[in-house]
């Protein structure tokens, strides 16, 4: 990718999904690490709420860019390109489950609403500071145990924010089931743990990851 190009992409990067697609398909190819870089965390937290491995959904992440870029002339712009783009990742995610020889089913629910709270950042002694580091770690845990189709929508809907609507479109479920599925994981939830959550410490894919992210898929499109 030449300076231009990077130039182009930081000062684009507000510009909507179906323009960025516009343009990919009419030869601005490099435009589509900006779609790498605005979902990677999103893909990241979804894939491994199915694969259960950290390598494992880096390498299904990478195989979902890919093949979105190769079949974006079939995007026909009827859903969200999110909702599209996530729906290949399951795909992928459930295929190496699969190729694994493990039992996998996405077609359950979850919860709403917000089961934990942070204390201020600012007004954080260092002890309150380890036991949240300790607290995340815990709740990453018990979330990691929970059955895959609850886990999978309690991190669309409670650490991604995702809407009922977009869930159940990806998921290929009703929007009762969404909700169930939702409020089943919550109660597994409460019985583990009893503390707060910080929503965007849950599952990160850091700066360096997503680089490396970027920068893998647009070598192969």
């Amino acid at each position: 990718m030449n300076k231009e190009a990077k130039q182009d992409i930081v000062t684009t990067g507000t510009i909507p999904d179906n323009e960025i697609i516009a343009r990919v398909l009419k030869g601005e190819k490099d435009l589509y690490a900006l779609l790498v870089r605005k979902y990677n965390q999103r893909l990241y937290r979804i894939g491994l709420s199915v694969t259960g491995d950290d390598h494992e959904t880096e390498d299904v992440m990478q195989t979902a860019y890919i093949k979105a870029f190769e079949n974006l002339a079939k995007f026909e712009f009827k859903s969200a390109f999110s909702t599209w783009l996530i729906r290949i990742l399951i795909n992928e995610s459930l295929l190496r489950i699969k190729k694994r020889k493990q039992s996998v089913m996405v077609n359950d629910a979850l919860l709403t609403g917000k089961i934990y709270q942070q204390y201020p950042e600012r007004s954080q002694t260092p002890l309150m500071k380890v036991v949240n580091k300790e607290l995340k770690i815990a709740i990453e845990e018990a979330i990691q145990q929970l059955p895959e189709k609850y886990r999978t929508v309690f991190i669309m809907r409670e650490v991604e924010d995702m809407n009922v609507a977009e869930t159940q479109e990806c998921l290929a479920l009703t929007e009762v089931n969404v909700k169930v599925r939702l409020n089943r994981a919550k109660a597994m939830l409460r019985e583990s743990l009893s503390a707060y959550y910080k929503q965007e410490d849950i599952f990160p894919f850091h700066l360096s990851r997503c680089d490396k992210m970027i920068e893998n898929v647009m070598k192969q499109i």
